[in-house]
């Protein structure tokens, strides 16, 4: 019995020592909406796009038009944003059922980790575009976030690493394979993300 309770004590010491060094609160069900929003967003690209600029099977063939850059970037941002919010509620809410902080030194860690290869990503992809390398464009934005799960990886959910590593493979593999960058990108930031929400929230929530 006295044992039991020693497996016990040592079990809620872990816990609490788990909870006071990494972000759990994160949500899977906001990474099964941001691959929908993604998937959304991918498919106002193909639609925009494929039926003007050949992409499959070859690198751009002409310089996009001012107005579907614009309307590109526009519809990134609402894919970016509605992530945001979608991310922020759903976390706050399972923060709050778990008697949680949302907001502490450990979120404030995992946000400049995270953000730190995400601005230096967004960087290089505008120089991509100036200097004409559009095709890479897709590769680069999935190579960039792996590196920033990965960095984030130390300050939440181990299983953020594997997803990390997963979009660097697949933006490896895409930089190959100029011109079907917005599967890959459907692929990395849509399906896996799916896949990912899901197997956390079994995992986590349920």
């Amino acid at each position: 019995m006295q044992e039991k309770d020693y497996l016990k004590d040592i079990t809620e010491i872990r816990s609490m020592m788990e909870s006071s060094s990494r972000f759990i609160s994160l949500s899977g069900l906001s990474g099964v909406f941001a691959g929908i929003y993604a998937l959304a967003g991918a498919y106002f690209a193909y639609d925009l796009l494929y039926s003007k600029y050949q992409f499959f099977g070859a690198r751009l063939l002409g310089d996009i038009a001012f107005n579907d850059m614009a309307l590109l970037i526009l519809d990134m941002g609402m894919v970016l944003l509605l992530t945001l919010i979608t991310g922020i509620i759903l976390t706050t809410r399972k923060a709050k059922k778990q008697g949680l902080k949302t907001w502490d030194k450990v979120t404030r860690r995992l946000i400049v980790n995270l953000f730190i290869p995400l601005i230096v990503g967004g960087l290089f992809c505008v120089a991509l575009v100036l200097h004409g390398g559009i095709a890479l464009v897709a590769p680069a934005t999935l190579i960039f976030y792996g590196l920033a799960l990965l960095n984030a990886s130390k300050y939440t959910l181990r299983d953020i690493r594997f997803l990390g590593l997963s979009e660097i493979a697949l933006g490896l593999v895409a930089s190959f394979m100029a011109g079907y960058g917005l599967i890959f990108w459907s692929v990395g930031f849509g399906l896996l993300h799916i896949v990912y929400g899901l197997l956390m929230y079994i995992k986590y929530e349920r």
